[in-house]
């Protein structure tokens, strides 16, 4: 009898929490650290990339101390924060880790500025390859945070919504922090580089007319 009762309490209990919203909020938590999953990893192949492209830059144009060391320290500063799971439901580290990753991001800008200077590194093969890269890789991180930024949403609202919102109250489902950025659509537009290493024709400079001159005297 007493067997049979635990079991009555089993399922009434399991009816409770899956009409209540906890399986819901189980599963909207996990797509949720899965998408973050996705977002680390990109983040850390654009890390990956960052050394060969600041020594390939340095090879040529070495002069650009400022901006080689600039990147060095964004890239550094970006990988010194320990990207654990725990991570996303702490705001404070969340906003350092975004703050690390957006300080990477105006770095590599300012390097792939300085690189349009240089037509002998922009047709160096290596240079070429890492930049598609790169390119790539950024494209992939605006699609990742993006599904990470989705997730999250979907799943503050489970958590804000009666009556589930009591549901996560219960078993500590907390608000998650989320990218918040001033202009998303700028931040995911990846780098794009112009390979054309022609220089602007010097005949195309307008001739200027001589100076008039007075004729001479008889």
């Amino acid at each position: 009898m007493r067997r049979l009762l635990l079991g009555f309490v089993a399922v009434a209990a399991g009816l409770a929490t899956s009409g209540c919203g906890y399986n819901k909020l189980q599963g909207q938590d996990e797509g949720v650290k899965a998408a973050w999953a996705q977002v680390i990893n990109q983040y850390q192949r654009r890390a990956d990339l960052v050394p060969n492209l600041v020594n390939t830059v340095k090879g040529f144009a070495a002069q650009e101390e400022r901006v080689l060391v600039g990147v060095t320290e964004a890239r550094a500063k970006a990988t010194s924060i320990q990207l654990t799971p725990e991570l996303i439901n702490d705001p404070e580290a969340f906003k350092k880790f975004q703050a690390a990753q957006g300080e990477l991001t105006q770095a590599l800008k300012s390097l792939l500025a300085v690189t349009e200077n240089y037509p002998n590194l922009k047709s160096d093969a290596v240079f070429r390859d890492l930049m598609v890269q790169l390119e790539g890789t950024e494209n992939r991180i605006a699609v990742e945070r993006k599904r990470y930024i989705d997730a999250v949403q979907a799943y503050n609202v489970t958590v804000r919504s009666f009556p589930s919102n009591l549901t996560a109250k219960w078993f500590d489902f907390d608000v998650k922090p989320n990218f918040t950025v001033e202009n998303e659509a700028a931040i995911s537009t990846a780098p794009v580089t112009n390979f054309d290493t022609s220089t602007p024709s010097q005949s195309a400079k307008p001739v200027e007319a001589p100076p008039a001159t007075a004729p001479a005297a008889n």
